[in-house]
């Protein structure tokens, strides 16, 4: 799957946690944008690792702050 083909899968998997219906772009922040708290972020963190059948490891989610640093992250361990 390429970039383009992961970017849209989540924006899909992210719906359901988007509950302000934030406009999603690179730079949305989980935290400040989206609003996410510890629980949503690991809810959301077990969908995509279920669909795309990734481990996102403890370290690489405390780097990820935005929506383009999952979709890159994502595409990248999809290609390990």
């Amino acid at each position: 799957m390429d970039r383009a083909e992961v970017d849209t899968k989540i924006r899909s998997l992210i719906e359901p946690f988007n509950k302000k219906g934030v406009e999603l772009s690179d730079d949305t922040g989980f935290a400040n944008d989206l609003e996410f708290d510890s629980l949503t972020v690991m809810d959301f963190v077990a969908e995509i690792e279920d669909e795309f059948d990734i481990i996102i490891s403890m370290n690489q989610q405390a780097e990820i702050e935005n929506f383009g640093q999952l979709v890159d992250a994502v595409t990248k361990l999809q290609d390990s």
